[in-house]
């Protein structure tokens, strides 16, 4: 079978994870990656090392046949502005999925690209993912769900049907949404928490039952 050649923008843990399945994906081969924050040479993953910054891609994509690949960063607004800056670099760029071999797909489900999908992860019947999403390790995405694009779900994350979930919003470990919650774009849901009633765009939000705790602006920190 003919491998496209790839790589992994980030190199940091969730870039690590994201390597790991891409390299149970048949049809792919991980040349190294990309990450302008870790010296060149360095190994990050089994004998996979850094090749250079996202500013080398383009002389990179033509040393080593590199078709594409995906931005393995965890938070949401910087995996955003990676995207934009190597669509600029190197617009022939193909961003693909990673989905590991265990998780369950509805083959009803739209999922668009560049998202990542772990580990157990269940994306259940009509549910719509955008692009540059994360669906983290045994995460559940019931029926009828919508993620907008660089939206997250962190581990063990419990939605039930017909749940919203905005463009780059976290929804923390551990949290349960109730069916039929929309959470609004670029909020927080902490930890543990278990949302009951809507959760406002640009606000933060834990507890049992969660509550509004705060508010917040495109890009703050929350990793």
């Amino acid at each position: 079978m003919h491998r496209k050649n790839i790589v992994v923008i980030g190199a940091s843990g969730h870039g690590k994870v994201v390597a790991d399945i891409l390299s149970q994906m048949p049809g792919y081969r991980v040349v190294g990656f990309i990450d302008a924050f870790i010296k060149k040479g360095t190994v990050c993953f089994g004998d996979l090392t850094v090749l250079g910054g996202e500013q080398d891609l383009p002389e990179l994509m033509a040393a080593h046949q590199i078709t594409g690949g995906i931005v393995g960063i965890g938070d949401n607004w910087i995996r955003s502005q990676v995207v934009a800056k190597i669509q600029a670099i190197a617009p022939s760029f193909e961003f693909i999925n990673a989905i590991h071999p265990s998780a369950v797909i509805s083959d009803t489900a739209n999922i668009g690209h560049g998202n990542v999908i772990a580990a157990n992860a269940v994306i259940n019947t009509n549910a719509n993912i955008g692009d540059h999403c994360i669906v983290n390790t045994a995460a559940c995405i019931d029926h009828d769900n919508h993620m907008d694009s660089y939206a997250s779900v962190a581990p063990r994350v419990v939605t039930g049907g017909n749940v919203a979930i905005g463009a780059y919003t976290a929804v923390s470990i551990g949290a349960v949404v109730k069916h039929g919650i929309s959470i609004g774009e670029q909020s927080i849901v902490g930890a543990g928490a278990v949302v009951l009633k809507p959760v406002t765009s640009f606000s933060i939000w834990y507890g049992v039952p969660a509550r509004k705790m705060g508010e917040r602006k495109a890009g703050d920190k929350y990793l």
